[in-house]
């Protein structure tokens, strides 16, 4: 049976990250001490650093998510006209035999 991989919390990453950010002590003080491989300490101190900027991005974030809805919302009044559309040929004479394979 194989080894079951250690999960560690969200809290506990940053925390992590954030003593490697400060410099206070090496990667190898910070593995020893928490337990964690040093490669998957450095992996968590770039993640910390490429995404921090994140964090203050509130009005940029929910304006790009409105923009997303704004799309979403259009596709459904596509989606509605093209069902009603549909509907209506399909009650046609001719385009119903077209559409059940007949001529």
């Amino acid at each position: 049976m194989g080894v079951k991989r250690k999960q560690h919390s969200a809290q506990f990453k940053a925390q992590v990250a954030m003593a490697a950010m400060s410099g206070e002590r090496t990667l190898a003080e910070l593995s020893a001490e928490y337990g964690v491989h040093p490669t998957m300490i450095s992996t968590w101190k770039q993640e910390l650093a490429r995404r921090a900027e994140e964090l203050f991005e509130r009005g940029a974030k929910k304006a790009a998510e409105g923009e997303q809805q704004k799309t979403i919302d259009e596709l459904y009044r596509q989606i509605g006209q093209l069902k009603v559309e549909r509907d209506f040929l399909a009650k046609q004479p001719a385009i119903s035999r077209l559409l059940k394979g007949g001529r």
